[in-house]
């Protein structure tokens, strides 16, 4: 991999770098140890692209499927359906043993250099396959000692495995926590496998309970990061998601990842198949936003596969499949992925003079805040043509900043003059809030329908946050006229 173009970065970069570095007295600036704290905090999450936003613009994950059984059942989940076209937790194409899943993950840190974290979510719960998971740990970490390792559990058997956790150097473990009231986990999780024995109802839900929070506080007191995770289901739990918040927030969890509900009926899940819908966008952002003054919250979530490989929004596990990758030999080479990591962070580096010059000035009072939908293939700029997109990034824009808020997956509109028009209808569902669509290139004809929405197509090669100001300042004059 090498690192996008950065001449449109470089203009005034030596300016800005140097107006950065200058300040004032320092009188109001935090204490040295805060800073200090806050520092070694970044580091660890820097090149994570799940516990870092900045991150998952530039460096890739992939989950190795060596766990395939579970100990509870949740009412979203049914790991035996899958599609390749599929982007769904729980599911994979093929299980993998330890050795495999290790020979998988260094073929795929020397293809893919900027694959900096390994992790293991399913397809079942990694903590009820504890040797699989451990032993896949432990042969990675051995041969790829630059990689990160990182771990999702439901949390049931959490508190039992945290030595290992510690020892094994896994620094990010994230549980999925639905409730912390037994009476609305009923509605979510019809049965929880315990020490032999299988609770129902209330009884179960209680046990996970108690036994994801006290993994939680032993994850606390074991300095490791913990992300939560938390599904969204409208009806059951949307409204009760704030408490969550407030709980897991007491207890340490460092960053909260609020997703929709993914149900359809050809699932096959209970959700589905009673008809328990999903979250809106709206809805969804709704919540988030309510959480986001107690603590960081996860926007960039993509919800992945259990065998997902590459960048967050991109799914490259079809190229690596077990008859292919078990052919490759491992050409890891340590001092070569150093080299692109360094130039990643050169290229951020640049990328954030450059957005300190974008919102340089910036200083409007009452400026009213609008979407803008972004196509993007990565590395913060506005680069992918509006027919290939399979995903909008979606910002939140005033007078004074732009900030990432979610993504909305679409059909691509591209299909070789096949679908354009539904493909259409399904982009414009995904969008219709939003005032502009950021893109590298679009045709006449998608731009036009645009139009005719009310929606404008903004063409640009360019940092994300400069293009949306940029058009900000042009909707918000066109306004005034």
């Amino acid at each position: 991999m090498t690192s996008p173009s950065t001449r449109l970065l470089n203009s005034n970069a030596t300016e800005s770098t140097t107006q950065a570095k200058s300040g004032g007295c320092g009188c109001d600036s935090p204490s040295s140890a805060t800073v200090e704290r806050d520092e070694k905090l970044e580091e660890r999450i820097a090149k994570h692209p799940c516990y870092s936003e900045d991150a998952h613009h530039h460096y890739a994950r992939m989950h190795v499927a060596v766990a395939p059984a579970c100990n509870i059942q949740c009412n979203y989940c049914n790991r035996k359906y899958d599609c390749a076209n599929e982007s769904r937790p729980g599911v994979v194409s093929e299980l993998l043993t330890p050795e495999e899943a290790a020979h998988k993950a260094l073929v795929i840190g020397g293809k893919i250099p900027q694959m900096t974290v390994v992790g293991i979510a399913g397809p079942g719960d990694p903590l009820a396959n504890p040797d699989k998971t451990f032993r896949t740990f432990e042969l990675i970490a051995e041969q790829a000692p630059d990689i990160k390792l990182c771990l999702s559990t439901n949390g049931l058997m959490l508190p039992d495995y945290i030595d290992r956790i510690k020892q094994l150097n896994i620094d990010h473990v994230t549980i999925t926590i639905n409730m912390v009231d037994p009476e609305i986990g009923a509605k979510i999780y019809p049965w929880v496998h315990y020490n032999r024995k299988r609770y129902r109802g209330i009884e179960g839900a209680r046990i996970l309970h108690e036994r994801q929070m006290e993994g939680l506080q032993a994850l606390k007191d074991a300095d490791i990061l913990c992300k939560v995770n938390s599904v969204m289901i409208p009806g059951i739990n949307d409204h009760h998601l704030v408490e969550v918040n407030r709980v897991i927030r007491e207890k340490g969890a460092f960053l909260h990842n609020i997703m929709p509900l993914i149900s359809a009926p050809e699932h096959g899940t209970h959700f589905g198949l009673t008809g328990q819908r999903g979250p809106t966008p709206k809805e969804l952002k709704e919540v988030q936003d309510n959480c986001s003054g107690n603590m960081k919250m996860m926007r960039h979530c993509r919800q992945c596969r259990a065998d997902a490989v590459g960048l967050l929004g991109e799914d490259r596990s079809q190229e690596f499949s077990k008859e292919k990758f078990l052919e490759m030999a491992p050409e890891y080479d340590m001092e070569q992925r150093a080299t692109v990591h360094d130039g990643i962070e050169k290229f951020k580096e640049e990328l954030k003079v450059a957005k300190d010059k974008a919102l340089a000035g910036k200083k409007f009072a009452n400026s009213p805040k609008i979407l803008v939908a972004v196509a993007t293939k990565g590395g913060g700029l506005v680069n992918q043509h509006f027919g290939h997109a399979k995903e909008f990034q979606i910002y939140e824009v005033d007078g004074n900043d732009a900030r990432f808020v979610g993504h909305r997956k679409i059909d691509q509109y591209c299909q070789g003059g096949y679908g354009e028009e539904a493909s259409f209808e399904h982009i414009m569902k995904a969008i219709a809030d939003c005032k502009a669509v950021l893109v590298s290139k679009i045709g006449n004809s998608p731009q036009e329908k645009l139009q005719e929405a009310g929606i404008q197509a903004v063409e640009a090669y360019d940092v994300i946050e400069k293009v949306a100001l940029e058009f900000y300042e042009q909707y918000v004059k066109e306004l005034g006229n």
